[in-house]
């Protein structure tokens, strides 16, 4: 019975570590992907097309009988959902990459916890109390984590050589930086990025109290996404050629990011969101950068800095601040579960929403 319980605290931090390395991965074959001229346009498209065709047989079987009745508020709740990711931010931040570099594009996401965390203060979606160590361990450790993403985005330092780029030439730099001019818009489509991302957390961990099937959500999420986007590329993307794929690393990017990056990410953070809200889950973002940082170096020779280094560990020292406080207002959350405390202010979902029914973690 405590390996039991031991395994289904862990669940949710084993879930959100997989999707990191699902994220990173994204980060590398994209800038691959648009670097041999796709566009961003229409890989958005084939994205969330390929999720949607992929995660729709396992929602009309697994969710057959449990599916909840659509209703027009849920429709536009899920239209909204749509906008928000799959057309905004996946557009945004395919264009941040594309003219910065992965490891940068990686490091500038970091905020993504600190905008998740006001963003649910500003809709009383979090409850603060300064008097409290989880609140204060919450608030110190967003400002740490942004610090350290600013100290990564500003200091840049000498470069570190690792035993795999010690022949690398000094001379090679981010990819990016040939694009100096391109740069500082970039960083602005990357924040916007964030922000759109981060109302999509919220308006997810909101959706799901009334519509509380995950496979159905994050299928009906891709296809209007898909059909969103792909209203947009038309307008935008003029050339039928550009809509054109072969066999190639293009092909790939749309078929790995879909099913790794739209249909078992929206899947996963939906189930991990109505365990712990969405703070928790943007909480694990940090832990993406440190693997494209990594990986970047090896795959794309890109250049690894002093200050991406420092900065990257300030920002594990933040990750674990805010967890600890997330976890602790977990327990709390359980604490009044079996003491029949109700809230009825609109608080972020910890495990409250359905107490007679095991988590859906035991699912993945």
């Amino acid at each position: 019975m405590e390996l039991a319980g031991t395994w289904r605290k862990v669940k949710p931090y084993m879930a959100m570590v997989f999707l990191q390395f699902g994220f990173a991965g994204m980060f590398l074959i994209s800038v691959a992907s648009l670097r041999q001229g796709m566009s961003h346009y229409v890989l958005v498209v084939y994205r969330n097309a390929v999720a949607a065709v992929v995660m729709a047989p396992f929602a009309l079987w697994f969710e057959r009988k449990t599916r909840p009745k659509m209703t027009l508020s849920i429709f536009f709740k899920i239209l909204a959902l749509g906008l928000l990711e799959p057309v905004l931010d996946q557009n945004f931040i395919y264009m941040g990459v594309n003219n910065t570099s992965a490891s940068f594009s990686s490091a500038l996401t970091n905020i993504l916890p600190a905008v998740t965390f006001v963003n649910a203060i500003i809709l009383r979606m979090e409850r603060i109390n300064i008097k409290e160590r989880r609140s204060q361990a919450k608030i110190a450790g967003t400002a740490i984590t942004v610090g350290g993403a600013l100290l990564m985005i500003l200091f840049k330092g000498p470069i570190v050589n690792f035993p795999w780029t010690k022949d690398v030439s000094h001379a090679v730099s981010d990819s990016g930086a040939h694009n100096g001019g391109h740069w500082l818009m970039g960083t602005f489509m990357i924040l916007l990025s964030c922000f759109c991302w981060s109302a999509f957390f919220i308006l997810q961990s909101y959706t799901l109290r009334s519509y509380p099937s995950e496979l159905s959500l994050t299928t009906l999420i891709c296809a209007l996404g898909a059909t969103e986007s792909g209203a947009v590329a038309l307008v935008m993307e003029r050339d039928t050629k550009t809509w054109s794929i072969g066999f190639d690393m293009r092909l790939f990017t749309a078929i790995y990011s879909g099913i790794m990056c739209s249909g078992v990410a929206y899947y996963v953070q939906g189930i991990v969101i109505k365990e712990r809200g969405p703070v928790f889950v943007t909480a694990f973002s940090p832990l993406c950068m440190i693997i494209v940082t990594l990986l970047g170096s090896i795959i794309l020779s890109e250049v690894v800095t002093l200050g991406r280094l420092i900065g990257a560990t300030v920002i594990v020292f933040g990750l674990y601040a805010l967890i600890w406080g997330k976890n602790k207002d977990h327990v709390n959350g359980n604490d009044a579960e079996n003491n029949f405390e109700k809230h009825r202010t609109f608080e972020l979902p910890f495990s409250t929403t359905d107490v007679n029914k095991m988590s859906s973690l035991g699912n993945i």
